[in-house]
């Protein structure tokens, strides 16, 4: 019988838990670039001394540039989306870790998104080929669908490149994040809405990433349906 000592175990243990918890990084010459743009890390990062400034969000030949530190949420009060309507953009990951992937995607129905009410929802996508559905009111994230395998996904190779357009569809009472023209999953959008929810699924989009991606994006879309 083949015996592994508590040591082994522990080293295990630990290295596993260092993937999964990697350190979000700090990205020289961070900051928002593009006139209108704000940003919002999460509220572990902040914790921790993190800023926005962190990262690195601009125009590079026509695309946003996004080098990520700590996981955040980027938009422009500008962008306001009501009734029935499709909001998207195209992301290309440019690196990414296999054993590890981190999401990016698009959020609708933001609001108070400079408080501590702040509410959204977001689609993100991540490079194994899932997609998860979630919804921030304040502090609390609560996961709609998670980690859910979908062939509409383009997954990265292990050379680290996938290109995936994302987005939101709210027409006719119902709510669908949409990956590649595809709708993945619906819900009527009265259930993304209440106590502990958004306010309404109008309001402010935006880009929500995961933290230490190297991403571009095309600019965001909005067309009324």
């Amino acid at each position: 019988m083949r015996i592994v000592s508590a040591a082994v175990i522990l080293t295990f243990a630990l290295s596993t838990t260092a993937v999964a918890q990697d350190a979000d990084r700090s990205v020289a010459g961070g900051g928002i670039t593009i006139a209108g743009w704000k940003g919002r890390i999460d509220a572990r990062a902040a914790s921790q001394g993190k800023t926005v400034n962190d990262s690195k969000f601009g125009m590079n030949a026509g695309k946003v540039e996004l080098k990520i530190g700590p996981a955040a949420i980027y938009w422009n009060d500008a962008n306001k989306a009501s009734g029935n309507y499709e909001v998207k953009a195209s992301f290309t990951e440019n690196a990414h870790k296999p054993n590890h992937p981190h999401s990016y995607g698009v959020f609708i129905g933001g609001s108070d998104l400079e408080t501590a009410d702040q509410a959204f929802a977001y689609c993100i996508v991540y490079a194994n080929g899932t997609y998860s559905v979630k919804y921030f009111h304040g502090a609390n994230v609560v996961a709609v669908v998670d980690k859910v395998a979908s062939p509409a996904i383009k997954k990265a190779s292990d050379a680290g490149v996938a290109t995936n357009e994302i987005g939101w569809r709210v027409n006719g009472g119902k709510a669908a994040c949409v990956i590649n023209g595809t709708e993945v999953q619906s819900w009527d959008a009265a259930q993304l809405v209440g106590a502990d929810k958004l306010k309404s699924t109008d309001g402010t989009y935006g880009v929500r990433v995961s933290h230490n991606l190297d991403l571009t994006m095309t600019p965001l879309t909005l067309a009324k349906k």
